[in-house]
């Protein structure tokens, strides 16, 4: 009779099932840290008959985005356009290669590249990833000026150029 008790209880474990739904969105998110303006400014020739001095490059910006794609769904790309171009002077950007907190499928940066009012990928093959936040997170922005026809320069003062940065497919 006890061997009988002791093989019941043994036998009388159940298990149960639950159906949990989970959700990951589709998620697309870019910003530019530090937030705030840069100021290039060209420097005069400090003797007759040089070229102006072109400003150093800035490299205090970082793009930080969030990717989630849709399942088989198409890489990202970030574009960069500018909304003015000013004459005889070039406006280039140039990202580097991840760096910092996060995780993923990071995108491939162009190289550098020279910004007009149309878009141009600056980097591609973004998949699902994270850059962390902040500066030191994601893609460092080298942004420079440079002369291009010096016929075409005139004197400017505080001219404002915005550069737009674009997440898509």
């Amino acid at each position: 009779m006890i061997c009988f008790i002791l093989s019941y209880k043994a036998l009388s474990q159940t298990t149960g099932n639950k159906t949990i739904a989970v959700t990951l969105p589709i998620v697309t998110l870019l910003d530019i840290e530090p937030t705030g303006n840069i100021n290039l400014s060209f420097a005069a020739p400090t003797e007759a008959g040089r070229s102006i001095v072109n400003p150093a490059a800035n490299t205090t910006k970082w793009i930080n985005y969030t990717s989630a794609i849709a399942p088989a769904g198409l890489t990202r790309r970030i574009t960069a356009s500018v909304n003015q171009t000013i004459p005889g002077v070039d406006i280039k950007v140039q990202a580097a290669t991840a760096a910092g907190a996060g995780g993923g499928t990071f995108g491939t940066p162009s190289g550098l590249v020279t910004l007009t009012t149309a878009s141009t990928t600056i980097i591609n093959g973004i998949g699902g990833a994270f850059t962390g936040n902040g500066a030191n997170n994601g893609h460092r922005l080298t942004i420079s000026l440079t002369q291009n026809t010096y016929a075409n320069l005139s004197a400017r003062t505080n001219t404002p150029v915005v550069i737009t940065y674009t997440i898509t497919e």
